[in-house]
């Protein structure tokens, strides 16, 4: 049984997203508990950040298992324990498999650097430039087997301007992520959701 209100993060970086979620957490009006942050490496911020706020942390490393298969299989373990709402990859960066998928199918979010469907994968503003796109954006998704391919609970759209770089859209498009990111976890947390084929609805 799922504990109310309880989400896992896992990351794989500096763990700005984390932040946000912390910050927002902070607030008993947000509902939402941090049960814990996991991470695929070792000696990264993401994880002195959770440190910092007294949140449990854990690692699992895909080269301690034989196969991805056995660390697909751990990973979801490790998040079991912590009975989870909902689990959200923040800036993590490793695909989860069938048997973390078989557990939290569904109940997994993840935010991607574009309008999904365009541009998938992590060069999403990079080659948003390159087309030539007047709008990019933001997109939070349910979490399937593809990549970046889930079923859409959210996006938001950040304007391209004539003069900007890689660094600079990206910064914009990483500030709408962050700020979405907070406000669709807390309120698929409080108030439930389903995922009606490829329809996302928040109770």
């Amino acid at each position: 049984m799922a504990d109310t209100g309880s989400i896992v993060v896992l990351v794989s970086g500096s763990g700005t997203n984390l932040q946000a979620l912390i910050d927002a957490a902070a607030d008993p009006a947000y509902g939402v508990r941090i049960a814990a942050v996991g991470a695929d490496r070792d000696d990264i911020e993401a994880l002195l950040r959770a440190q910092r706020g007294g949140i449990p942390t854990f690692v699992c490393r895909t080269g301690d298992f034989a196969t991805r298969a056995d660390w697909d299989v751990a990973l979801a373990a490790r998040v079991a324990a912590y009975r989870p709402r909902l689990v959200v990859l923040a800036g993590f960066m490793k695909l989860t498999g069938e048997a973390f998928l078989g557990q939290f199918g569904g109940r997994t979010v993840n935010t991607h650097p574009a309008l999904s469907p365009s541009f998938p994968g992590v060069h999403g503003p990079q080659e948003a430039l390159d087309y030539g796109v007047k709008v990019t954006g933001c997109t939070l998704f349910v979490v399937d087997a593809g990549v970046d391919t889930g079923p859409i609970v959210a996006q938001r759209v950040v304007n391209v301007q004539d003069d900007d770089t890689v660094q600079t859209l990206h910064e914009r498009i990483k500030t709408a992520e962050r700020q979405m990111l907070v406000d669709y976890v807390g309120r698929m947390v409080r108030d439930g959701f389903t995922v009606t084929q490829r329809k996302v609805t928040i109770s």
